[in-house]
């Protein structure tokens, strides 16, 4: 297990420098749909993403592959990801990945949500704003749902945290 480097210290100076990711579920009707998100700290933009019906490391995998070809942030740019001790993250796979990409790893102590409030605040958000109230026959709609609420959460949503602008806006500014 990686050790606690962020330490909620989640104000960033600059971008690809602190990424942070974790899983969150959504039921529809044909079963559970699994989400994991990237977001870079800095500008609070979720810069990858996998949905999958399962929840096995790939899921995990596959949104930092996203999130670093979209981002390329280099091999020495000293970005840390931070995520839970979920046994997804915990996979060798996973260290493989980020070793080859050159990030440093780090975890939040065992059983403390709050050590990666900025993921539990983006799921809280994403449910209430968008998914609450409503049921997917399908994960398909479940996942065109998620998908253009990332888009507008990118674009559009205005966050206090970056004096009221949205998260593309924020860094376009930067």
């Amino acid at each position: 297990m990686a050790p606690n480097l962020l330490d909620r210290q989640f104000d960033v100076a600059e971008p690809d420098k602190v990424w942070v990711s974790d899983i969150t579920y959504i039921a529809t009707d044909e079963g559970w749909l699994f989400l994991a998100v990237v977001i870079d700290l800095f500008s609070r933009q979720v810069v990858g993403w996998s949905l999958r019906q399962d929840m096995t490391r790939d899921i995990a995998i596959d949104a930092l592959r996203m999130a670093w070809f979209k981002r390329h942030p280099g091999k020495h740019a000293g970005l840390v990801f931070h995520s839970d001790r979920g046994t997804q993250y915990a996979s060798q796979d996973l260290r493989d990945v980020l070793q080859e990409y050159g990030i440093t790893a780090s975890m939040s102590r065992r059983g403390n949500c709050w050590d990666n409030a900025c993921s539990e605040t983006l799921f809280g958000s994403l449910k209430v704003q968008r998914l609450h109230g409503q049921r997917f026959v399908t994960r398909r709609q479940a996942k065109d749902e998620v998908i253009d609420w990332v888009l507008w959460y990118n674009r559009t949503r205005l966050h206090s945290t970056l004096a009221y602008v949205s998260p593309v806006r924020f860094e376009q500014d930067w």
